[in-house]
């Protein structure tokens, strides 16, 4: 299978160039650093996918998801071409943008790392644009202003439906990650949806309840949710994130160990918020590929 950890595998030969990548001595085990020309993307901007929809590895499809008895979704799925039966599955949470092209291709890679993936289409019905290349968010606040916390959660039940039925994979233990927006509510399934989602992975979502504009220092009753959070949690921010600060991060952290719940958050110091993302400028290779290493790591303790 191959090594997604960072994204310089691609299906499109085509996209990769030559540079010289600086490897710490801990990840070449030689001297205190050495250098080693491979091959990498033009990261920061959009670019054609890391894992392409004709990849022979996986499957694609567009089902769409029963979501309660009225409602019907739209969603993008990918899985292992030769999956078997009871593997693990993801619920990924999309951000602001949408189901953009940035978020098939992160469903793909999941899907590449052996994983069932189904991404919900959470503002179907809402007349949101297309994510893809989009820069202006203005209508896109607009539809993620008229989303609603039951509707939403039902839409990502949904999902975990889907990903258990012969048509999803018959998924075993399913997971949820999701991205800004995504990772607010990402976040929230820990506590409402353990009969859903065994185990979590939040990248910049919001940390802070009930506040009032996130403004001053925190309180306590801002964490308090983390008190009632039943599966185990893995989040990614950057430090000179100026929406999720990381002093509340690093709050939520300090809850979670005194509480001894299971969790793994860190806070880089190089990244910004959307660092994840790689068809914008807000791209970080050192946290994106860090983090996605955590992901999988992660999802591969808990799902299996």
């Amino acid at each position: 299978m191959p090594d997604l950890t960072d994204p310089t595998r691609a299906s499109d030969p085509s996209l990769r160039r030559r540079a010289f990548i600086g490897l710490s001595a801990t990840t070449a085990l030689a001297a205190p650093t050495a250098v080693l020309a491979v091959d990498v993307f033009d990261f920061g901007r959009p670019h054609a996918p890391i894992v392409a929809e004709d990849d022979p590895a996986i499957v694609v499809a567009r089902p769409k998801l029963q979501s309660g008895a009225q409602r019907t979704i739209d969603s993008y799925y990918a899985a292992p071409k030769d999956g078997t039966a009871d593997g693990p599955g993801i619920v990924v949470v999309m951000h602001i943008w949408g189901v953009d092209a940035q978020i098939r291709d992160t469903v793909r890679r999941l899907a590449k790392a052996g994983y069932s993936v189904v991404a919900p289409d959470l503002y179907t019905g809402l007349a949101a644009p297309n994510g893809d290349g989009a820069t202006e968010s203005g209508d896109f606040q607009k539809a993620a202003a008229k989303l609603a916390d039951d509707v939403v959660d039902a839409d990502l039940a949904a999902g975990g439906v889907y990903l258990r039925s012969p048509a999803g994979g018959r998924a075993g233990k399913v997971g949820v990650t999701g991205f800004c927006m995504g990772g607010s509510i990402a976040l929230r399934q820990t506590v409402d949806h353990p009969d859903v989602f065994a185990a979590a992975a939040v990248w910049y979502g919001k940390v802070r309840y009930g506040t009032t504009g996130g403004n001053g220092a925190i309180t306590p009753i801002a964490l308090a949710y983390a008190d009632e959070i039943k599966i185990p949690l893995l989040g990614s921010f950057g430090r000179r994130d100026t929406g999720i600060l990381a002093d509340d991060v690093l709050a939520l952290d300090q809850r979670l160990a005194s509480l001894r719940k299971p969790h793994d958050i860190k806070v880089y110091d190089t990244a910004g918020h959307a660092f994840f993302d790689d068809t914008r400028s807000s791209y970080d290779a050192f946290a994106a590929e860090d983090a996605w290493k955590r992901t999988l790591a992660w999802v591969g303790t808990y799902l299996y």
